[in-house]
């Protein structure tokens, strides 16, 4: 009886319980490394919206730059 209860553990063990254990163990790591590419493509999209946010800055600059001179310019012109 008891040698049965030992036979019908290991075969539990070796069939059911392992392989499941296997399987969380897998799906475990597998959900570590999406989270590691998440978190760095979280970082690059953010990397990019704040260069994206500061060129777009720089241009309005360089456009208010060039209306103020156009203006001068204008402004100029009207003089003579």
């Amino acid at each position: 009886m008891v040698v049965e209860m030992y036979e019908m553990a290991d075969l539990l063990m070796q069939w059911l319980i392992l392989p499941m254990a296997l399987l969380g163990w897998h799906l475990f790591n597998k959900g570590a490394r999406h989270e590691t590419k998440i978190a760095v493509l979280a970082a690059q999209m953010e990397a990019s919206k704040l260069s994206y946010d500061r060129e777009m800055k720089e241009m309005k600059e360089t456009i208010k730059a060039i209306f103020g001179k156009l203006d001068s310019i204008e402004y100029s012109l009207r003089d003579k």
